[in-house]
């Protein structure tokens, strides 16, 4: 680590950052009575907006009109996207629910192919029926709550469905058909086609504005006292010399 870099957390630790990171890791539009007055702010994740981009394979969830974005690739059965969804991806979802930041996601599913069986493109095709029902990060959050072993292949149709049934709303006649038929496979196919195309290096990928994460910057995504350091420290969208570790 570079002393700029230890002098800034030294200094973000001095200051109490992790607590204010944490104070304040698409959904088909729709109207909500309930919602926040304040459309760039949102009081819980059920009022967060969801959109596809432009090309249908990136979800985007938060304020179209958010200064800053943080683009995951996941891939839904790698145990290391789990366990930024368990650590740091909390203080990213604090900064989506204040308006600050819109977080985007691409589904990989190369894992399939490295390990056998069929859950990454399964996984991936449930969540964009979810999307279809106004719940991609709801359902998004609890595959990855209860992620099984990488080894297992353990999103199956009835896992799913079962995991489903946690969201209230989601499961309904289309869904569950969606689900068990692999209506997506094309998004599916398209979306690992995406995550080639931004030869990220593995996942989970962070691109923060634009630049792909790496070194000390992309560790530092996993711990959500440090993810502030990344999102709101001054300069930190060019790194704290001037380029990205």
């Amino acid at each position: 680590m570079r002393s700029g870099m230890r002098r800034a957390v030294a200094v973000a630790v001095g200051l109490g950052l992790s607590a204010a990171v944490l104070a304040g890791c698409g959904r088909a539009a729709r109207a909500d009575a309930e919602g926040p007055a304040d459309p760039l702010e949102y009081a819980y994740m059920t009022h967060l907006p969801e959109r596809l981009d432009k090309d249908g394979t990136t979800f985007e969830v938060g304020s179209p009109t958010a200064e800053k974005v943080v683009h995951v690739y996941e891939d839904m059965r790698c145990p290391v996207c789990g366990a930024y969804e368990a650590g740091g991806a909390a203080a990213v979802r604090e900064e989506v629910l204040s308006g600050e930041v819109r977080a985007e996601y691409t589904l990989a599913s190369f894992l399939d192919d490295r390990l056998g069986g069929s859950g990454s493109v399964r996984a991936a095709n449930a969540l964009r029926a979810a999307f279809d029902r106004g719940k991609f990060i709801e359902y998004h959050d609890i595959l990855f709550a209860h992620q099984p072993e990488e080894s297992v292949d353990g999103y199956t149709d009835a896992f799913l469905l079962h995991m489903a049934s946690q969201v209230q709303g989601l499961r309904s006649k289309e869904f569950d058909s969606a689900v068990r038929t692999m209506k997506y496979r094309d998004f599916v196919s398209a979306s690992q086609r995406a995550y080639e195309a931004a030869q990220a290096p593995g996942t989970p990928a962070f691109v923060v504005n634009g630049t792909m994460l790496d070194g000390d910057w992309r560790e530092y995504m996993f711990d959500r006292h440090m993810v502030g350091l990344v999102l709101g420290m001054p300069g930190a969208d060019h790194g704290p010399d001037g380029d990205w570790e």
